[in-house]
């Protein structure tokens, strides 16, 4: 029987994060190169992107970076292609790459809602499909997507954001569709459901939700850093190999709370 260090082990696999650059997205990757992996980062501006590469450098991981955006197919080609020249193989996908819009359904742009949709959903098909190919080659892969809460349910309250939450909702179909899919190929997909931790797209919002998730939820807090990145590390490694086409809530109880 295999211990559990090597079960947890990613020593000699390469990942991809998108969003990595920041936030949980870096979170994430952090904890994938701290179990062995070695990183490709990619994010939609240079100026995240050089400083989290340089961060990472000196803490002796094997990382690469590319700018790229997840709804373009050349771009996400683009960096599945340096990932298979600078390492030869492709065995992690954590499609974490999104974007969000606030305003209610009666007001949503369309634009808004067609960049949300674009960015959280096709980014990570496109993706998927891209690694996927090269996982299919060697009959080895892990793609972890990254959900939310808000597409398992809704507050009268708010926040509203109608495409956020569609797209997260879709994730979870996804990820169902592709573990069926691949998982005869030895490709296992999973998601991750986060309820509210601090970054970029939650931080404007969190006030508003924090004193309901205080007074409701079994745990009464906001996500604290660094607990999404040994779930991620999890669905990554060999510790669940048994487990496919599942969601992962991460929310403190939130969801089954009232």
């Amino acid at each position: 029987m295999r211990s559990i260090q090597e079960l947890f082990a990613l020593d000699g696999r390469v990942a991809i994060v998108t969003g990595g650059s920041r936030g949980l997205g870096e979170e994430m990757a952090e904890g994938l190169a701290e179990a062995g992996a070695a990183l490709m980062i990619c994010a939609r501006r240079e100026e995240w992107l050089t400083p989290t590469l340089e961060r990472f450098t000196a803490r002796g991981c094997r990382v690469e970076g590319l700018v790229a955006d997840v709804s373009r197919p050349a771009d996400v080609q683009a960096v599945v292609d340096k990932t298979m020249a600078a390492y030869g193989r492709l065995d992690i996908l954590v499609n974490n790459a999104g974007v969000t819009w606030g305003a209610e359904p009666e007001d949503m742009p369309l634009d808004k809602w067609q960049k949300v949709i674009d960015v959280n959903l096709t980014g990570a098909f496109l993706f998927s499909q891209a690694a996927g190919r090269e996982m299919l080659k060697r009959a080895y892969g892990r793609i972890v997507n990254i959900s939310s809460i808000a597409g398992l349910h809704a507050a009268v309250h708010g926040p509203h954001y109608a495409a956020y939450a569609a797209s997260k909702a879709g994730l979870m179909g996804l990820t169902r569709e592709l573990a069926a899919s691949w998982g005869r190929h030895n490709i296992r997909v999973n998601a991750i459901a986060p309820g509210f931790f601090h970054s970029r797209l939650a931080d404007p919002v969190i006030a508003l939700v924090e004193p309901a998730i205080k007074a409701t939820s079994p745990i009464p807090r906001i996500g604290a850093e660094g607990e999404l990145k040994g779930v991620c590390v999890f669905l990554a490694s060999d510790a669940s190999n048994y487990i496919t086409g599942q969601t992962i809530v991460v929310d403190g109880g939130r969801t089954i709370s009232s």
